[in-house]
């Protein structure tokens, strides 16, 4: 009788002998854009590695759950579910939008790679084709975010802000039978999805800044397992890690969820002795009427240094203070 015995690595060994290639098991949520994104990762991976792949679906309590995210506290509610099914052994790898990972490091798990990222911005999907601007006063916009409804309320435009959740046809489709006026999304979802036509406007970041993480994507391995180097030489992005590193730092210096009213995007920016990081970031009261804006530049080697300066910047200027203000 023969048997299989699986190794750390990435090979996997018969009791007779033969060598064969481990079958790379990836934890993703159900959805269609989920589904998507962690096919992207599953394809590079086998393009770059020749490691088979198989996805593994996972439902999150954010999958099941019908409450508002910043009611079921945002953070994490899409990813805890992937992180115990990757420490039992039940996949080898999980796939999240990097936006929604809480940023306080999980133990025994490890951020193995930060793919290219995609457009970080939102963009509106309305009827007729109108513009965030073009919308009558009174127009219903929706949206789930809290960084979205602070900013386009900050705006002064006049329309009505209604809390939205689902998937990308559910909140399009609320647009399409007239349900809302438009919808407010990430531009990255659509561009997986290659759906990117059917925005109607790109928002500029001067006026809404995209949530920290936004449009990248974070691969998380065991941190014990052999694959965190392969998957890290296939699929790691140095610049976006950067970028992002800045991002989820400020956000952590400051104390606030994914689903508080920060907004921030870092890029990679030519300076006076080569590439450096320049980062803007905001954070608001829930209703937009107040905010700190700042920006900030660095060396591209201290994206770390970057994020928690800038937050110093912020915090003294009272960002905590409205971040969560007091009840």
């Amino acid at each position: 009788m023969t048997g299989t015995t699986t190794t750390p690595g990435t090979t996997t060994v018969s009791t007779t002998g033969e060598t064969r290639a481990r079958v790379v098991r990836i934890g993703t949520r159900a959805s269609t854009l989920a589904r998507t994104q962690s096919g992207l990762v599953a394809d590079r991976l086998t393009e770059v590695t020749g490691l088979p792949t198989e996805l593994v679906h996972i439902r999150t309590h954010g999958d099941v759950s019908t409450e508002p995210l910043a009611q079921m506290g945002g953070t994490g509610v899409f990813v805890s579910a992937l992180r115990d099914a990757l420490l039992r052994g039940d996949v080898d790898l999980a796939v999240h939008s990097l936006k929604d990972l809480p940023t306080a490091p999980p133990e025994g798990i490890a951020l193995a790679a930060v793919p290219p990222r995609e457009d970080p911005r939102d963009v509106v999907v309305a009827r007729d084709g109108l513009t965030l601007g073009e919308l009558p006063q009174g127009a219903t916009v929706g949206t789930g975010a809290p960084r979205r409804v602070a900013q386009i309320a900050a705006l002064g435009l006049g329309v009505d802000l209604v809390g939205v959740r689902g998937n990308v046809d559910t909140r399009i489709g609320k647009v399409r039978s007239g349900e809302l006026d438009a919808v407010v999304l990430a531009r990255a979802g659509l561009a997986r999805l290659d759906r990117v036509e059917e925005a109607t406007e790109v928002l500029d970041p001067i006026q809404v800044l995209p949530a920290p993480g936004q449009g990248a994507l974070a691969v998380e391995c065991r941190a014990d397992d052999d694959l965190v180097a392969t998957v890290a030489g296939a699929l790691d992005d140095p610049l976006t890690r950067a970028c992002v590193t800045v991002e989820r730092v400020l956000l952590a210096e400051l104390e606030a969820g994914c689903s508080a009213p920060v907004g921030a995007l870092a890029e990679v920016a030519m300076g006076d002795s080569g590439d450096e990081l320049w980062v803007r970031a905001v954070a608001l009261s829930p209703d937009g009427t107040l905010s700190v804006r700042r920006s900030a530049s660095g060396p591209l080697e201290d994206p770390e240094g970057l994020g928690r300066s800038l937050a110093a910047e912020m915090l003294a200027e009272g960002a905590a203070d409205l971040i969560a203000p007091e009840t």
